[in-house]
């Protein structure tokens, strides 16, 4: 889930039940300096709904398409919100509205009163509802990094672990290498002294049968 989307859906949802407030106060007022400044003040306060509309919009379209979708529908509903807003907004500073439909606004003022009251009470309950669902969205998102970080510690001590063993494997290894290298070169000095000795016999051989052969042919020279 977007944090980035929900802290602007937050202050959104503050600032529009603030000025659904203000625009139904300001309707009551008379013509002079005290409703000129409430005026202005929901005026700057829609065109800061206008800047949270639109980064919520470049937000949205920045995620992942699992989630863009659920988004933009919210994203909607928000803009729809701010239209009826501005439509109130109009209203309350048109300048064709006539003395008698102020008259009748400020006798109907107790009544309106109370269904603005109600109407206020229904956006400012969606408003909480939508930030407890943002807070709950955030706590499990929470959640899962921290089980993900979890996950990700215990797989990096079992790489350790492992590493560790390759590690005893591979020393083991170049024991066996050193054993076998000092094998081969007993077998070789082995393999040299059998030759060397071969030679020996043979000359021992040679040499006892040259002396048989000189034996005989002197005792039948004399015979």
């Amino acid at each position: 889930m977007s944090e980035v989307f929900e802290g602007y859906e937050r202050q959104y949802c503050e600032l529009s039940a603030n000025l659904s407030l203000k625009c139904n106060s300001t309707s009551l007022l008379p013509d002079g300096v005290e409703k000129n400044a409430k005026v202005n003040e929901v005026k700057s306060g829609l065109d800061d709904c206008d800047v949270l509309i639109r980064k919520m919009d470049l937000e949205a379209r920045s995620l992942q398409p699992s989630v863009k979708a659920m988004f933009l529908a919210k994203l909607r509903e928000y803009k729809s919100d701010l239209n009826k807003l501005k439509r109130e907004f109009k209203r309350i500073t048109s300048g064709d509205v006539s003395h008698a439909s102020r008259e009748e606004l400020l006798e109907a003022g107790m009544a309106d009163a109370h269904s603005v009251s109600t109407d206020q009470r229904e956006r400012l309950t969606m408003s909480v509802e939508r930030l407890n669902q943002s807070s709950d969205r955030i706590k499990e998102s929470r959640r899962a990094m921290l089980e993900t970080e979890e996950l990700g510690v215990s797989v990096l001590e079992d790489l350790h672990q492992q590493r560790q063993t390759l590690l005893h494997a591979h020393n083991k290894l170049h024991g066996v290498d050193d054993a076998i290298d000092k094998s081969k070169k007993v077998l070789s000095s082995m393999s040299r002294r059998m030759t060397r000795n071969k030679w020996i016999v043979g000359a021992v051989i040679a040499a006892l049968v040259v002396a048989i052969i000189f034996i005989i042919f002197f005792k039948t020279s004399y015979h």
